[in-house]
């Protein structure tokens, strides 16, 4: 089965797993430093292929607190 995956603000890869009804986990995808995080699901959408990337951005910002957010990225000196 695939999962949804979505880019947060910060530039982070997320892959949205439904876990029930009322509970989704987003892993990381980009950086496996980062731990899962547990969002209750929206009420009004069962599927996560159907919420928005906006939508999803504003679950994952509540569900961390904002000091736990990770700093931003900074581009590799030796990336091409």
């Amino acid at each position: 089965m695939g999962y949804r995956r979505f880019t947060d603000r910060e530039g982070l890869s997320w892959e949205v797993r439904d876990r029930s009804t009322s509970e989704w986990e987003l892993h990381p995808v980009s950086d496996e430093s980062l731990s899962a995080v547990r969002i209750a699901a929206p009420g009004y959408e069962r599927d996560p292929f159907e919420v928005s990337v906006e939508e999803l951005q504003g679950l994952l910002d509540a569900a961390r607190p904002s000091g736990s957010r990770p700093p931003p990225r900074r581009k590799s000196p030796f990336g091409d």
